[in-house]
């Protein structure tokens, strides 16, 4: 079975030193439910709740996430992402990534909330969106959904493509993080990626976000990706895990009004 080649950002090659381990414990671990750890999580009733307008964002304002991906040996790490700049024609996000194995920066535009022109999808590659993508199709209310195809351009692997990124509401739940405890709207992202390859099949990735009105972003992220291989199935197990990560917010820094 093939393990993805130790190359690109620092945290993918982190990654790729735990792939055997990954794909020898999937099986078990997605019988076990893959729960993630983390701060409790309680439904609400949807009543009382307004729809999610999109929020009032400055410069200077940041998010602090508690984030970790693997199973058994996870690879563990502290993720800012700040604004750190605004024009005409959108605002400049600073994202950093530091831990023990981990070092990297990396920038997102956004022409708007939830509008990126230029960011990543599954991991901290950096993709130009020919179709800017819309991450939160304000205003989010329970039951909405939106689906898209775009054409981008992956800078980290220098390759375009077309992924779609499809995205439903759930409802609302208190989630308690790090940072303290929040009303968040459920979001199921399911996306298909663009690098499929003559013996594999596109990466899938199944996320789900919690969005807190109160802070303007997400306040809890888990996200599951995998891909199949094209082998003959009596080979075995064709599946191969990329991705089980848990991003908790840990602080939350409003910009200046």
């Amino acid at each position: 079975m093939a393990v993805p080649h130790p190359s690109g950002s620092p945290r993918a090659k982190a990654l790729a030193v735990r792939a055997l381990a990954a794909v020898a414990l999937v099986a078990g671990a997605f019988a076990g439910g893959c729960a993630f750890p983390g701060g409790a999580i309680t439904a609400e009733p949807d009543a009382g709740h307004a729809p999610v307008e999109a929020p009032q964002l400055s410069v200077g304002t940041r998010w602090v996430y508690r984030a970790r991906d693997g199973f058994r040996v996870p690879v563990l790490w502290t993720e800012t992402r700040e604004i750190v700049a605004r024009d005409a024609s959108g605002y400049t996000v600073r994202v950093t990534q530091h831990g023990p194995t981990v070092d990297g920066t990396r920038i997102e535009r956004w022409s708007a909330p939830g509008i990126v022109d230029v960011g990543a999808l599954l991991d901290d590659e950096t993709r130009k969106f020919k179709t800017p993508l819309e991450r939160y199709r304000f205003p989010l209310v329970p039951g909405a959904s939106w689906s898209q195809w775009i054409d981008n351009y992956n800078e980290t692997t220098k390759q375009a493509g077309q992924i779609n990124h499809y995205v439903r509401v759930g409802g609302w739940d208190r989630v308690t993080t790090p940072a303290g405890t929040f009303d968040a709207i459920r979001l199921r992202v399911l996306m298909r990626l663009d690098d499929q390859e003559f013996w594999r099949d596109p990466t899938t990735c199944n996320d789900v976000i919690w969005y807190a009105p109160a802070v303007g972003a997400p306040v809890r992220e888990e996200k599951n990706a995998e891909y199949r291989e094209r082998s003959d199935p009596r080979d075995g197990l064709d599946v191969v895990p990329v991705q089980h990560a848990l991003l908790e917010l840990e602080s939350y820094t409003p910009g200046p009004r």
